[in-house]
């Protein structure tokens, strides 16, 4: 059984034809795409945007139209993955380092979900993921120091590419700092700490922001819902 393929096959279920629908990055989503061919082959009528450079390739190469983002306010479905979600549905999306793109069509969305296997459900929060930050280029050395006068228990790593000498510079133009907490601060308040650091354009933090989460396992797709 393939626990991405499945957490896609939910996915699409909540999916209203003539929809604006909106889709992040991963293997998750790819499947998503490749299920909505299908069904605009069928004769699904929707209209499609993403965060992701990849997933963007890949809706061009299935035949679809692709809205950009800059000429749309609000959108009715959001599906992205996540590296891990907690009961509360926090998210943390520290992979990709497209971050920021993602945080800004989830905040548009009307529905964002979150999707994926079982393995990215958690209690809360591990230290096997850090937080990621998109901070200015003319932050690079205040940002960090800031960090590190904020919090005690971390580690603040520059992240470099490694294909080319240098920093990983984002779509944005702008850094990215990978922070390693020995343990998890209450999320409420660092989302707002970090967010304050002036400087710091946007984190991998997705506080407070999905309705659901649809998580595939070897006993069925569950659905968590945000609690009231």
């Amino acid at each position: 059984m393939n626990l991405k393929k499945e957490a896609a096959l939910k996915a699409i279920s909540f999916i209203k034809p003539r929809q604006l629908v909106g889709l992040g990055a991963g293997s998750t989503i790819a499947f998503i795409v490749e299920l909505l061919s299908e069904q605009v082959k069928a004769g699904l009528e929707l209209n499609v945007l993403t965060s992701s450079f990849s997933t963007n390739q890949l809706l061009l190469q299935k035949g679809f139209s692709v809205l950009p983002l800059a000429n749309v306010e609000k959108i009715d479905i959001y599906f992205d993955g996540c590296d891990q979600v907690d009961h509360h549905l926090n998210a943390l999306k520290s992979g990709g380092g497209i971050h920021t793109k993602e945080k800004l069509l989830a905040s548009m969305a009307t529905q964002f979900i979150v999707a994926g296997d079982e393995s990215k459900y958690v209690a809360q929060f591990t230290t096997a993921c850090p937080l990621v930050i998109e901070f200015l280029p003319e932050a690079l050395r205040y940002v960090p120091a800031r960090i590190q006068q904020l919090f005690a228990d971390v580690k603040v790593v520059m992240r470099m590419s490694e294909k080319k000498d240098g920093a990983v510079i984002t779509e944005n133009g702008n850094y990215l700092l990978d922070v390693w907490y020995g343990s998890w601060p209450e999320l409420s308040q660092l989302n707002l700490i970090i967010k304050s650091i002036t400087g710091v354009v946007e984190t991998s933090l997705f506080y407070n922001l999905a309705h659901k989460a649809i998580i595939a396992g070897n006993d069925g797709v569950k659905i968590i819902e945000k609690q009231a």
